[in-house]
């Protein structure tokens, strides 16, 4: 699929799908748990093809784990049949484990599970873009050395810093081409971590790295879409356009109407339900009337994608989330 050509198309589409983060909830439909999920590239595949048959989305997306990255440089992980897995304490304490660290091999443990999941998900889901998922530099560097301490360090090690993201850099773009190879569409790439930086930081931190791997992985039948969903978007926009990403996906922690007028109009918007204040705790009325309101505001901008805030989380109830494809089903009717 040319994906230039599928952006600019959807840019210039009056009617538009929508395209959550929606993967996980597909533990309901197969009557599994996460843990059972993640370790079975046929259920991942699987899952991805029902929730494809399911909903009428613009795009199929992979599970938003990101732990996978962190597990294969040797992170510790903990597993739960109803939570998304999480990293457990750090690898990375001084400069000499930063210099130490070895790349892992993309093709090997989960990746390569992932990885799988996509070259089965690719030929059973063929009417719409397959996205897989993979953890942005700095998020992934923070989850390697501690969240808190990743941000200090930049203040205090900066060099420990650079070191472990151009390893983490070179990991995630062969990863990536991985993903690409098995016949992937394009990517999200979750940097959620980098929305707690000050926009200098971001600058130095983030974008570079964020860069390198858009310009070595992204083609015109391969994408990537960059995912934030940090307090800070709104002060980063200028640095996070420059990025490189053709598609960029925002969380419920900013304000849609704020942040598109500073967005170029030639790249495509996403966001922003949330998914625990509405999806998981929410009722469909409060779902259906969110959503219709959300785009009521934003649908104006001819490249705003109504999508969810971030992942949905397993046990997110299917009436809501259908709810959610409803208001957008009825909401399009109304300009069609």
């Amino acid at each position: 699929m040319d994906m230039q050509k599928w952006v600019t198309e959807l840019r210039s589409s009056k009617v538009k799908k929508a395209m959550p983060i929606l993967s996980f909830p597909a533990i309901q439909l197969m009557n599994i748990g996460v843990k059972e999920l993640i370790a079975s590239s046929k259920m991942q595949a699987g899952g991805m093809k029902l929730i494809a048959e399911r909903a009428d989305t613009l795009a199929a997306v992979s599970m938003m784990d990101l732990s996978v990255e962190a597990e294969a440089f040797g992170s510790e992980i903990r597993f739960s049949d109803d939570e998304i897995p999480t990293v457990m304490g750090r690898i990375i304490t001084c400069m000499e484990e930063a210099e130490k660290l070895v790349v892992p091999d993309a093709k090997n443990g989960r990746p390569g599970i992932y990885t799988d999941a996509i070259r089965l998900a690719s030929k059973g889901i063929t009417d719409r873009p397959v996205f897989a998922g993979v953890i942005g530099p700095f998020s992934l560097a923070g989850r390697l050395m501690d969240v808190s301490e990743a941000m200090i360090n930049c203040l205090i090690e900066p060099e420990m810093v650079h070191i472990t993201l151009e390893k983490v850099a070179q990991f995630t773009i062969e990863y990536i081409k991985g993903y690409r190879e098995a016949g992937a569409d394009g990517v999200v790439m979750a940097e959620p971590l980098a929305g707690m930086l000050s926009p200098d930081l971001n600058d130095s931190f983030s974008t570079p790295y964020i860069k390198k791997i858009i310009d070595a992985t992204q083609r015109d039948d391969f994408i990537v879409i960059y995912h934030n969903c940090g307090d800070n978007v709104v002060e980063l926009i200028d640095s996070i356009v420059q990025n490189g990403a053709k598609v960029h996906h925002f969380g419920n922690a900013i304000d849609m109407e704020e942040i598109l007028p500073l967005m170029p109009s030639d790249m495509i918007v996403m966001g922003n339900i949330d998914p625990a204040g509405q999806l998981i705790n929410g009722a469909p009325e409060s779902v259906r009337k969110e959503t219709w309101e959300l785009m009521g505001k934003c649908c104006k901008y001819e490249n705003f994608v109504i999508s969810s805030g971030c992942d949905i989380p397993p046990h997110t109830h299917w009436e809501n989330i259908d709810a959610f494809f409803e208001a957008v089903n009825d909401y399009n009717d109304t300009i069609n």
